[in-house]
């Protein structure tokens, strides 16, 4: 028998969620008079930036938000700091543009109770280039070309971007970008490597394209369970390590009870919930505004730092009920 009867789940939090969600959408901005806008002494020789990465990061957010060009979004932030009666300066857009190459984003997050339950997924955005607006402008080509991590073809491109979710808070704890010739596997050894040494991972969880000796092995070295989906024509490895070990005994469950039993009984099937945070991410945008790799890196970032801004307003608490 390999089949299981969906169970039903039931909001308990309803009143409190519904009131999170009306809290997303409030326009009401506040700025700390404490933040440090200017940037601080580095003690380093050469020029000083002007402005700090929090200033930085507090401008690419209301552009990510309000899905402005940087110049009008330059003026909206000089009419908020006028409104709150902050005589702070604004960089200009040349400035936000050359920062936003090699801005270090700080990604909010609160953390759970316990060990961390790590669910890993990835999905395509797009990154239009120069000849696909033309195309659309002045007609053309429409084959759709798909390129390397670090260039712009002429037609567009496609970036990766590779997350991993908590479960239990729901919030975005390690991201990777690619190019679309990147899988699955190569990058999942590099997220838990985000997730500080003396934080406990209880496991990871992906999908079965991440069912390789690599993967395995990397999970096993953070002490961590791997919830991951043997292919369907897996063979059992040399156990030889505690990657493989664990790997040959998922293997053995997966055929004794059939692969949906499994899933269910393994926790499998939680990663929807990383599927579901995949799809606020391409909320804030179905494509990227910048035009080359390290700056869409830290685009995607900030949407990162702005859903987990969302997420800590509230998330829906469920229970099953049959």
């Amino acid at each position: 028998m390999s089949s299981w009867a969906p169970t039903k789940h039931k909001t308990t939090n309803l009143s409190a969620y519904n009131d999170a969600l009306k809290r997303r959408g409030s326009l009401t901005i506040w700025f700390d008079p404490d933040m440090t806008w200017r940037a601080p002494p580095t003690g380093k020789r050469g020029r000083l930036p002007s402005f700090s990465d929090a200033a930085i990061q507090t401008c690419l957010t209301m552009k990510v938000l309000f899905g402005m060009p940087l110049r009008q979004m330059t003026g909206f932030v000089q009419s908020l700091l006028k409104l709150v009666g902050l005589d702070w300066l604004v960089p200009d857009f040349s400035t936000l543009c050359r920062r936003q190459r090699t801005l270090n984003v700080a990604i909010p997050y609160r953390g759970g109770a316990g060990p961390l339950n790590l669910l890993i997924d990835s999905t395509g955005i797009k990154a239009e280039g120069e000849g696909e607006r033309n195309a659309r402008k002045h007609g053309g080509s429409k084959r759709r070309a798909r390129h390397c991590p670090r260039t712009n073809g002429g037609h567009g491109s496609l970036r990766k971007i590779h997350i991993g979710v908590d479960e239990e808070t729901l919030e975005v704890r390690a991201v990777e970008v690619t190019g679309s010739n990147i899988g699955d596997a190569p990058i999942l050894p590099e997220l838990p490597d985000q997730i500080a040494a003396d934080e406990q991972i209880g496991s990871v969880t992906a999908d079965g394209a991440c069912d390789t000796r690599k993967c395995h092995e990397a999970i096993a070295a953070r002490g961590a369970a791997a919830i991951i989906p043997p292919r369907k024509n897996a063979k059992p490895w040399n156990p030889t390590s505690p990657g493989a070990i664990a790997r040959n005994e998922a293997l053995r469950a997966s055929k004794h009870l059939g692969r949906a039993i499994w899933r269910r009984s393994s926790g499998d099937h939680r990663r929807s919930r990383v599927e579901s945070k995949m799809n606020c991410i391409t909320l804030l945008g179905q494509s990227l505004m910048a035009r080359d790799f390290d700056r869409q890196v830290a685009e995607l970032q900030v949407r990162i730092a702005v859903l987990n801004g969302y997420t800590a307003l509230g998330i829906p608490v469920t229970v099953a009920v049959g």
